[in-house]
């Protein structure tokens, strides 16, 4: 069984940043995907950032420039720095596991507001 917990959503002002980290425990196997997903109220969860062990990248076009996914496999964390952001970066964030299944975090919120 995996655990993911998250950490680092809060409120932000629009062009700020915000750091989300996600450590995972449990029986992890290599290789193995992880990132970030988001859900916007009223909206479909969709992909953020993903990173594979190997530290390839993919992100969704709109946080491109702006976010960096990045992981550390000793700590088995993945991390999400925000910058730049913008009110409609405003969701849950969630973190997922790709590990012989879909693991997910219970989901942090992050707000962009003035």
């Amino acid at each position: 069984q995996v655990q993911l917990v998250e950490s680092g959503g809060g409120l932000v002002q629009p062009g700020g940043s915000l750091r989300l980290s996600c450590a995972a425990s449990g029986v992890i196997f290599m290789p193995n995907t992880m990132g970030w997903y988001r859900q916007a109220p009223g909206k479909q969860r969709k992909l953020v950032a993903l990173v594979s062990d190997d530290d390839t990248t993919e992100y969704t076009d709109s946080v491109k420039g702006r976010f960096t996914i990045s992981r550390d496999n000793a700590k088995n964390t993945v991390y999400l720095q925000m910058d730049s952001l913008k009110a409609e970066d405003t969701a849950v964030y969630y973190c997922y596991l790709r590990n012989f299944g879909d693991n997910w975090g219970q989901g942090t919120q992050v707000t962009v507001s003035s």
